[in-house]
């Protein structure tokens, strides 16, 4: 089809000045911007001919100006399961009230979570309408709306990231770290109610994580190897990991849990590096204290910068995940961060809060698509869906 709008503009001798195609469910739309200085009428003929004869439906119209189009500046990020027609509408109704039009959608993932980018270009009256403005309306809108959007801006910057850091408890793992080893000594609601309001901001986390591993006491080491053996990975974990490693991210963990729990999870997975706290084991049992310097959350933020400058990263080009109000710093400092399922001092910081509990929706807020992931995984042999009820 292509080639036969082409073969007559070729006769026609035109220059060629725009062109856009997309292909959606079998459906081509072609559309073509060109400078003729013959005749345009006859040209115009002979393309309305020359499409009829495929069975091509044809619009043309004279006149228009090489003017430059407006660039999209944000890339809007919607994710769901599902997204109904209820919720897109909404988001898009605010992005029309606020003057910004969007100029392309694309799937980007249908498992396991539907996921939608739109490429948004600003108000022509306001085309510097701040990046604060546009992601407050849509947060606002999408909890209305039972979806999550990310917000973005387009361009280099989106596409330069190149290290990653994610806290592990509730986040690169399932559950609580601390929480697991309560249970075997009998202190789980004591640690839970502690790590709880330490998570909402309403403890100093150094003074609570002293206070939690101060009821492990006594606790046998070979306790800390069952619980290590036994965290189960956030769904989705292991691809995210696998795809960003593909695309030369440095990936790693900055938490404040502990280095003998995770270790191994760190090996498992070819993590580039770790930040965790150290249990004091003496003569094979807990002593209920962490040895060095704890990994807090000012802590957190040091990581990261450290494992940026080691790696030679500038800060700017760093993601940093997390879900608790002990990652604030680390997230406040990353060039993108993403509050994952978190608490609500955390997700007013963020760059971007997504609220599904599968951690390959991070790879979609990077502009990476499930076919891109999933061609990646063919190739290597390692393609597969779980089934999700």
């Amino acid at each position: 089809m292509s080639s036969v709008l082409f073969t007559v503009l070729t006769r026609h001798a035109v220059e060629l000045v725009d062109v856009e195609q997309v292909v959606i469910r079998g459906m081509l739309t072609l559309g073509a911007l060109v400078e003729v200085e013959g005749d345009p009428e006859e040209l115009q003929e002979a393309v309305e001919a020359a499409m009829h004869s495929i069975g091509m439906q044809v619009e043309t119209s004279l006149g228009g100006d090489r003017g430059v189009r407006r660039h999209a500046t944000h890339a809007v990020v919607v994710l769901g399961r599902p997204i109904t027609a209820r919720a897109f509408g909404m988001v898009a109704q605010a992005l029309a009230d606020v003057g910004a039009n969007i100029d392309s959608i694309k799937r980007v993932a249908d498992y396991p979570v539907t996921g939608l980018e739109l490429e948004v270009s600003p108000n022509p009256d306001d085309p510097a309408q701040p990046h604060g403005t546009l992601r407050a309306k849509l947060v606002e809108v999408a909890r209305d709306a039972g979806v999550d959007v990310a917000v973005e801006r387009v361009g280099l910057a989106r596409r330069s990231k190149r290290l990653i850091t994610f806290d592990v408890d509730s986040t690169l793992v399932q559950g609580e770290v601390i929480e697991m080893l309560a249970a075997h000594a009998g202190v789980e609601e004591q640690v839970r109610a502690i790590t709880e309001a330490a998570m909402r901001g309403e403890l100093d986390f150094a003074e609570s994580l002293t206070a939690r591993v101060a009821t492990l006491e006594g606790l046998p080491e070979s306790v800390v190897a069952d619980v290590a053996a036994d965290l189960e990975l956030m769904p989705g974990a292991r691809t995210t990991i696998r795809t960003l490693k593909r695309l030369g991210f440095r990936c790693g963990v900055v938490s404040g849990g502990f280095t003998q729990v995770i270790a191994g999870l760190v090996e498992e997975l070819g993590l580039d590096f770790c930040a965790a706290n150290t249990l004091e084991i003496l003569d094979g049992r807990l002593t209920g204290r962490v040895v060095g310097e704890i990994v807090d959350r000012p802590g957190k933020a040091v990581a990261l910068r450290r494992f940026a400058a080691q790696h030679g990263v500038p800060i700017e080009q760093t993601v940093a995940v997390g879900d608790g109000a002990n990652d604030i710093d680390m997230l406040s400092a990353a060039g993108l961060g993403i509050a994952f399922n978190a608490k609500p001092a955390l997700r007013e910081i963020a760059d971007t809060a997504v609220n599904l509990p599968y951690l390959d929706v991070v790879l979609f807020v990077l502009g990476i698509t499930r076919d891109e992931v999933e061609s990646a995984d063919a190739a290597e042999g390692v393609l597969r869906r779980v089934p999700i009820a």
